[in-house]
């Protein structure tokens, strides 16, 4: 399995975001666009043998410094192969050399397979919005690159 990080586009993420079983309603481009417009951003797309699967996009937030994590994912059938972490590394390395000194992201409690993997990349939980019930409560981690 050949696996592959490159720059995408966002007709390229909204298509992939509909095809992530957690997205229940995946955002538009015009939501894209406007997040997107006037900050430093990357879109990153894993590729198998050519095929796009996944996902990561990022944006300056927060600060000149901060870099916020903002949506990802991997198609169900091509999970536990490492294309996550390939698609984190690429976009924290990234992040880095751009002068961005943190990460930030947000997840929900429900998704606890995110909160593990932010953990084991060394992100720590330093907040916790509560929004809807508690399995909606948005958990904040960050990063220090």
């Amino acid at each position: 399995m050949d696996i592959s990080i490159r720059k995408g586009t966002i007709g390229e993420v909204v298509a992939l975001s509909r095809e992530v079983t957690e997205f229940f309603q995946p955002y538009s481009e015009k939501t894209y666009e406007e997040r997107l417009s006037d900050v430093p951003h990357l879109i990153l797309i894993a590729t198998v043998d050519d095929k796009p699967v996944g996902f990561k996009v990022g944006y300056r937030r927060y600060g000149h410094d901060v870099f916020y994590s903002w949506m990802g994912g991997v198609m169900d059938q091509y999970r536990r192969k490492g294309i996550a972490t390939k698609l984190a590394d690429k976009q924290e390395a990234w992040a880095k050399t751009h002068g961005f000194v943190k990460v930030v992201f947000k997840t929900r409690n429900r998704l606890s397979k995110m909160i593990h993997f932010g953990l084991n990349r060394g992100f720590m939980i330093v907040d916790l919005i509560k929004n809807g019930e508690v399995r909606d409560y948005r958990i904040v981690m960050e990063k220090n690159l």
